[in-house]
């Protein structure tokens, strides 16, 4: 049975995909693909993770393993954004998903599998860190100070760094690489063309987990007594970064998408989408729903000035 790691990363519609997985875990099923997600509250942060360390989850998602393959299932697909590591480290470390090969390493031999494949959607660094911020504080983090947002802005790490941690972590591994901005609101697309299974077709696109807009963000720091000055006036989304900023962020994802392009050294393959007429030149009307929405969007923020 083939071991499949969906690992995100955050903000890349991974919980998007995996609502798509329980929209249609039957037909997966039928078509011998078992899967495993993290546990979630009702508000659909992860309670219990194959990355928080838990003894009892992993005896949990090796049981389900066997159980798979008990019921001759030929796949089975674990997908969990915190395997690469958390938003709140991120941001905490002011870098992108620094401890990524030594998490999925221990996660290995904790579950003590053969991984087949890891899928990894990666995402313009520019709007990646907008969004993560705004996540972050939405869920709990506090608005970062000019000099992080410098930190972060200006790091050198990309996420060619973070594919080549995963690479020395799981060197048997192939690691297939999805743009965000190429299979955006296509969950059906990321199984298909990540992993090369038989993947049902979504009809239902809802999306979850949008970015908090800032009327959004003030609401939730003046829920909890902390002061919202901090942001900028405006009912858009919160643009943190200067032109400057957002200058050094794309020219770190450009150099990451040309190694890609040119092969990865052979660490990754860079999935390509080959039907993009399916989403169309525009996005489809998206499902309203309640809880977390889904942040499919693919303007470009403005630009400040």
């Amino acid at each position: 049975m083939d071991i499949i790691l969906h690992i995100g990363a955050h903000r890349t519609g991974t919980a998007s995909f995996q609502d798509y997985l329980r929209r249609h875990v039957g037909e997966l099923s039928a078509r011998q693909i078992a899967c495993y997600e993290p546990v979630r509250a009702k508000d659909g942060a992860p309670t219990q993770g194959l990355a928080m360390g838990d003894v009892n989850v992993s005896v949990s998602a090796q049981s389900q393993m066997d159980q798979a393959r008990q019921k001759d299932m030929q796949s089975m697909l674990l997908s969990d954004a915190d395997m690469l590591g958390t938003l709140a480290q991120n941001v905490e470390k002011r870098s992108l998903y620094p401890a990524a090969g030594v998490g999925l390493k221990r996660l290995a031999a904790a579950l003590d599998i053969e991984i087949s494949t890891v899928l990894v959607s990666i995402r313009s660094l520019e709007l990646y860190w907008c969004s993560a911020l705004a996540h972050g504080i939405s869920q709990g983090l506090e608005v970062p100070e000019r000099n992080a947002l410098a930190q972060i802005a200006h790091a050198t790490r990309g996420w060619r760094d973070v594919i080549t941690d995963i690479s020395d972590a799981l060197p048997q591994t192939k690691i297939a690489v999805l743009p965000f901005e190429k299979f955006i609101g296509r969950p059906d697309a990321v199984l298909a063309r990540g992993a090369g299974l038989d993947a049902p077709f979504d009809t239902q696109r809802s999306w979850l987990n949008r970015m908090p807009t800032l009327p959004d963000l003030r609401r939730v720091l003046n829920d909890r007594g902390a002061a919202s000055a901090d942001l900028p006036f405006g009912m858009g989304r919160w643009n943190p970064f200067t032109n400057e900023e957002h200058a050094a962020l794309r020219e770190v994802y450009a150099d990451d998408m040309m190694w890609l392009t040119a092969g990865a050294d052979g660490r990754a393959t860079l999935i390509e989408d080959r039907h993009p007429e399916r989403a169309g030149s525009t996005l489809p009307r998206l499902t309203q729903n309640k809880g977390q929405q889904d942040e499919l969007d693919k303007r470009q923020l403005a630009r400040p000035g």
